[in-house]
């Protein structure tokens, strides 16, 4: 029973030795992996990111979503969100709804710098009349 305890215990380091290996092997090529190809990101932006400066890596999206309101029979509307520079931000999708409210979404193509801009305006409901007060709204986006 001696030698069989003595000649199984080197085949039990090795088992041991290789399950380790071998479970150590996938954790730092993932490790390599996930830092060459990280899945894209959404940022949102809204009304509150105004002046804002964000970081995006190519193949991000930016989202904003801007929302209009309605006061004293007034209704404050957004245009539709706009890149300085459609080469680096391209808008993919974007629009205005009849509540006042205005969104879209930015893919980032290229490195650079663009500025998202729109400007809020008040809509008048039949016998009111509007303040001359125009909003503007724009945040900064950096791709990397």
């Amino acid at each position: 029973m001696v030698g069989t305890k003595w000649s199984a215990a080197p085949w039990g380091m090795a088992l041991a030795l290789v399950t380790v290996t071998a479970a150590a092997a996938p954790a730092a090529a993932h490790g390599q992996a996930s830092d060459r190809a990280r899945p894209a990101q959404r940022i949102v932006l809204t009304n509150a990111d105004t002046g804002r400066s964000v970081t995006a890596r190519l193949g991000d999206d930016v989202e904003v979503r801007l929302t209009g309101y309605r006061e004293h029979g007034l209704t404050y509307t957004w245009s539709t969100p706009a890149s300085s520079n459609s080469t680096v931000l391209r808008r993919t999708a974007g629009g205005t709804s009849p509540s006042g409210d205005a969104s879209a979404v930015f893919h980032a193509e290229h490195r650079g710098a663009a500025t998202i801009t729109a400007v809020r305006r008040c809509r008048p409901a039949p016998g009111h009349l509007c303040p001359l007060v125009v909003v503007p709204w724009k945040a900064t986006v950096d791709v990397q």
